[in-house]
């Protein structure tokens, strides 16, 4: 899990369809799209998560489900991410199966901790910084906190939370693999070149750090 992750939010994209913004970020770089659809029925969730893995499929992109693993099966996506209130690791592993890519939340210390024992493959640390699109987070990690999980575990890590052009390097400085923003491209006058944007900050910053 590297790059540009982009996590959807319909509300936030204004008079344009999901679809559009999801395209205009796959074309600016993200290497992530995660569906995510809080309050979608089970019907419209699965048919709009056809649709985005269709329009997909010309990108080496991968397709993340938020929390529904019915629908992550029924549409062939490459995996899940779940919360710590959402179906069990070990459960969501044994129905998604051992090739699936399988994300998890990490909102205390006592998260971190625990997900050394569950099959993984990647961390959510959530939310680095306050965002009004995360309410139900207890607290936020920042930037020390996201460096102290990076020394603690050898697991990808995909910092959210209050990410955007201006702090996104910060953010991979310290540690994190992979930049998730919803408002910053959802809610851009132009998702295209906010994600171009973000694109070229977070790689320039992983080849600097790799260096």
């Amino acid at each position: 899990m590297r790059g540009l992750y982009l996590v959807t939010d319909r509300a936030l994209c204004g008079p344009r369809p999901l679809e559009e913004v999801v395209l205009m970020a796959l074309h600016g770089g993200a290497a992530c799209v995660q569906l995510r659809e809080k309050n979608l029925a089970t019907r419209a969730f699965l048919e709009e998560a056809q649709r985005i893995k269709a329009l997909m499929a010309p990108f080496p992109a991968i397709l993340i489900i938020n929390d529904r693993i019915d629908v992550a099966l029924a549409v062939g996506a490459d995996g899940v991410h779940i919360g710590q209130n959402d179906m069990p690791v070990d459960i969501a592993r044994r129905l998604m199966g051992p090739r699936a890519l399988i994300g998890l939340s990490v909102e205390k210390w006592e998260d971190v901790e625990k997900a050394r024992t569950m099959n993984v493959d990647y961390l959510g640390v959530s939310p680095i910084f306050e965002t009004p699109t995360k309410t139900d987070t207890k607290g936020h990690w920042g930037l020390e906190g996201l460096r102290r999980i990076r020394a603690a575990t050898g697991l990808p890590l995909v910092a959210i939370g209050g990410l955007h052009a201006a702090n996104a390097a910060d953010a991979v400085r310290a540690g994190a693999d992979s930049i998730a923003v919803i408002s910053a491209i959802c809610s851009a006058p132009d998702p295209l070149e906010a994600s171009q944007e973000l694109h070229r900050i977070i790689e320039s910053a992983l080849r600097k750090r790799k260096n």
